[in-house]
């Protein structure tokens, strides 16, 4: 071993080594000078250990005088306690720090475009700027620890599953485009000029196979790629947890994902899970909530006011009703201080909300003094405002605000302002939140124990089960109207069964509008975190839902012909679900932006600002792919250079 190289890691030495001669290697965090001694905190990604260069020691008092932030060090040196009152309660090694005796530098390093070192009040810098030095960004305490808890996640998935006899499988990345939902991201073939590969959206056709082929229960921690817009909680490139499992049926999926959720939580967060967790079909969750992944962490739940709504005076809930729609309403219970009228008016807070969910407009009233005042107060007779009240549980301070329209409209309006609500009112708190402001409680304690000269070992932070609300959503409908394409298109993907009772109806064009699917979605805290479906497994409902998507035979077989013919070759009955494991980690890591958890994400607008990805190639690359840009395309690419390069 090389004489600069680490005995122990920045996290390691305790009391029990006192007197030891130990070597450290990292990087400088902070450097802090006391005229007779200068101190060092090293960091590597297992903790931090002060260093104490003493002036007795000149020649090397003089190089740690030269020291600066993320500069990379070997430092040599014997543990000795620290000073009492010196101590640090909030990192293991805080109560000894390692006396300098030798000094190597092993990389200086140039003031860095942004401070890699996390204090509590100080901002981040831009995120396309962090982005950019992303192999900077990454040296932060926080990503670090989140890294940290991915990879946990996936090392405690991996032993579940293998407990389980599940078998992991890697699936091909260079596949053939089956357009179905988001876009494909397409590899030119070098050999085949014209013909392309697709990046795979999901191993969803493999894993079938896989049962066809007889391995009954395959797991993957499997990439994934879709050429869709980007937010908080998406990116271009993302992980997945991939299941499929033979000879089951929807209860055994979803069994099993429950055990596994228990393990993850248990090992990763220290918080026990109580299962089974509750099941709710999609149109109940659509009816209550407005979602199809309702936040159930708090109330605000849509109620069905239509009835009383017809008994009215009020033309627009009478229209709506005429033209087949429905009136619902949400009771922000001792919410109508918080909202002035103004707020509530056309062009308001609120009805800026529901506008945006193509709602035209938002009724409301407020109770006060036992009495309902508002925009359609005067159009309810005294019993009928007597029943809705009854009807939604109002009682003096509560805002009762209502939507009329097509239920489609409606869910949407009222599931967007339930969640708007839900933020606007506090009425929830993330596990996090609570966790900063416990955090900064003990910090205040700590302190408050050094002015005494007492000690005070912080506590730590724990979430609860509370924290975290699962669901699942079943019995969706197996296909969607699109109005664009003015055909049936499928709900979850083309592969998933109908329910047995729903099976003669596939065969019904004017009934397939009520067919429900065996799909499942899992569901944490509004967030969709999984989901899956029993697939088909006979080749003529394979075929017949082909042709209910406008697919001629001669169409199903050019793209799908290789899974017919297995589907005839002994499939045996299958299902499966695929967890999105980026969601999973941001939950559990305690942030809401997907790009805290992946190593080195894209930015919103699909582009990875360290590399520079995707750029341009040169001219001999595409001759050898055989493509040739558009003249419009190159005019568009040295434009973009040029603005680029301003």
């Amino acid at each position: 071993m090389a004489q600069w190289q680490r005995t122990h890691t920045c996290n390691d030495l305790r009391e029990e080594h006192v007197g030891q001669t130990v070597t450290l290697n990292g990087w400088v965090l902070i450097t802090r000078k006391f005229g007779h001694q200068n101190f060092v905190d090293l960091r590597d990604r297992y903790g931090l250990t002060q260093i104490v260069f003493e002036a007795d020691n000149p020649e090397l008092f003089a190089q740690s005088e030269l020291l600066k932030r993320e500069w990379v060090l070997s430092v040599t040196g014997v543990v000795r306690k620290r000073l009492a009152g010196a101590e640090r309660t909030d990192i293991p090694t805080g109560a000894i720090e390692v006396e300098a005796k030798i000094l190597r530098v092993l990389n200086p390093c140039p003031p860095l475009p942004f401070s890699v070192t996390e204090f509590p009040d100080e901002e981040l810098p831009n995120e396309d700027l962090r982005l950019q030095y992303r192999y900077l960004d990454l040296r932060r305490r926080s990503l670090q620890r989140t890294l940290l808890l991915r990879h946990r996640l996936c090392k405690v998935i991996r032993d579940f599953m293998d407990a389980h006899q599940f078998l992991e499988v890697e699936t091909p990345m260079l596949g053939k485009s089956t357009p179905e939902g988001a876009r494909d991201y397409l590899v030119p073939s070098r050999i085949f000029h014209g013909e392309f590969y697709a990046l795979p959206q999901s191993p969803q056709l493999y894993k079938q196979l896989l049962m066809i082929a007889g391995y009954d229960r395959y797991f993957q921690i499997a990439r994934c790629l879709r050429d869709e817009d980007l937010r908080a909680d998406r990116q271009p490139e993302f992980t997945q947890l991939d299941v499929e499992m033979s000879f089951v049926e929807r209860d055994d999926v979803l069994t099993l994902m429950e055990q596994l959720a228990v393990e993850v939580f248990e090992k990763c967060l220290g918080v026990k899970l109580t299962t089974p967790f509750p099941r709710m079909s999609y149109a109940e969750a659509r009816a209550k909530y407005g979602s199809d992944k309702p936040d159930l962490r708090y109330g605000l739940e849509i109620v069905d006011v239509s009835e009383i709504a017809a008994a009215s005076e009020f033309s627009i809930f009478k229209n709506a009703l005429a033209a087949g729609g429905v009136v619902r309403a949400i009771n922000a219970r001792g919410a109508a201080t918080q909202f002035s009228n103004t707020a509530l008016k056309p062009g308001g807070e609120l009805p800026k909300v529901v506008e945006t969910y193509k709602a035209k407009g938002l009724a409301w009233l407020k109770v006060e003094g036992g009495q309902l005042i508002g925009s359609i107060e005067k159009f309810f007779p005294a019993e009928l405002k007597a029943q809705l009240c009854e009807r939604l549980g109002a009682s003096d301070g509560d805002l009762l605000l209502f939507v009329a329209d097509s239920e489609a409209v409606v869910c949407d309006a009222l599931g967007g302002l339930r969640t708007y609500l839900a933020s606007r009112l506090k009425l929830y708190k993330n596990w996090w939140d609570e966790k900063a402001e416990h955090d900064a409680a003990e910090k205040k304690k700590v302190e408050a124990a050094k002015k005494k000269k007492e000690s005070y070992t912080p506590v730590p932070f724990q979430p609860r089960p509370e924290h975290f609300r699962f669901l699942w959503v079943i019995d969706f409908p197996m296909f969607g109207w699109d109005d664009e394409e003015k055909r049936w298109s499928a709900m979850h993907h083309p592969f998933t069964a109908p329910l047995d009772e729903d099976l003669p109806l596939l065969w019904q064009n004017d009934s397939l509008g009520q067919v429900r699917a065996k799909a499942y979605d899992l569901v944490l805290n509004g967030y969709e975190v999984g989901g899956g479906s029993i697939r088909i497994h006979r080749q003529d409902i394979q075929s017949r839902v082909f042709e209910i998507f406008g697919m001629t035979p001669d169409d199903a077989k050019a793209r799908f012909g290789f899974l017919l013919d297995a589907l005839q070759s002994g499939a045996p009955p299958h299902g499966g679900i695929a967890w999105g494991l980026d969601r999973w980690a941001m939950i559990i890591a305690g942030t809401t932006n997907i790009r805290d958890v992946i190593a080195f994400p894209k930015n919103q607008r699909a582009r990875d600002l360290m590399t520079g990805a995707p750029a341009p190639v040169e001219q001999r690359q595409m001759q050898e792919l055989g493509i040739e840009l558009t003249a419009a395309t190159r005019a568009l690419l040295r434009e973009r250079q040029q603005r680029e390069g301003q």
